[in-house]
């Protein structure tokens, strides 16, 4: 059912209930509304809400978009407040029919995403071999740790030929590696058997990620 109200009828303001500890996202028709949503943002630092458990109303789409830089617009305009992003980012997730939602217990909004919500902006390394452990944080302060549960996947490009490798970080939401922590992250790659056939891959928890078939990063190498 389409969604009869403006775009600005969702400025929206943050309230938490002491009986039940949950956030929600109720409308607001002013900008004080706005600002009292950014300055309880720190509550984003307690992680993100329980969205999968979740299942309220569809409320229509909102004119927000997170583009492939991470940086999100909200009506055309770049939302410059890190702590605002943070707490959208802190209920959002991405459902089987393969969009993007903001999501309380009471309503749920349709935002695009022109490619992943996250962008990984920092790793850092520990260990060696099958002890070697890849720590990524996205730009929105989500600390991850590769493995079986937060696997590693890459994409060639067919348009071109570039190499976009992805993280889960919780749920269906993935973080792009921007492109310094992509550069940082083939410098601990090796060569692997897999399956039979030699592969350019990544360890992090005991866990082999393959990036590409090894002969064919020695072309890219030549």
């Amino acid at each position: 059912m389409a969604d009869k109200r403006t775009h600005s009828d969702y400025f929206v303001t943050m309230t938490e209930s002491r009986s039940e500890g949950k956030a929600v996202l109720r409308q607001s028709a002013d900008a004080a509304g706005l600002a009292a949503l950014i300055g309880r943002a720190a509550r984003a630092d307690k992680g993100p809400a329980p969205v999968e458990r979740w299942n309220p109303q569809f409320c229509g789409d909102l004119d927000m978009e997170i583009r492939a830089d991470g940086t999100w617009y909200y009506l055309g305009t770049p939302i410059g407040r890190p702590a605002l992003v943070q707490l959208f980012s802190s209920v959002l997730r991405k459902d089987e029919d393969g969009r993007t939602y903001l999501v309380t217990p009471v309503e749920r909004v349709g935002i695009r995403v022109e490619d992943a919500p996250f962008v990984a902006v920092e790793m850092n390394v520990s260990g060696h071999g099958e002890d070697q452990v890849m720590t990524f944080r996205t730009n929105v302060g989500d600390v991850v740790e590769a493995g079986p549960d937060h696997p590693l996947r890459f994409v060639v490009e067919p348009e071109t030929g570039g190499l976009k490798p992805y993280l889960l970080v919780r749920g269906r939401l993935e973080a792009l590696l921007g492109r310094p922590v992509m550069y940082e992250l083939v410098e601990h790659g090796e060569e692997i058997g897999i399956d039979g056939r030699m592969m350019f891959a990544v360890r992090s928890h005991g866990t082999v990620f393959p990036v590409m078939p090894a002969g064919d990063l020695k072309k890219l190498s030549a």
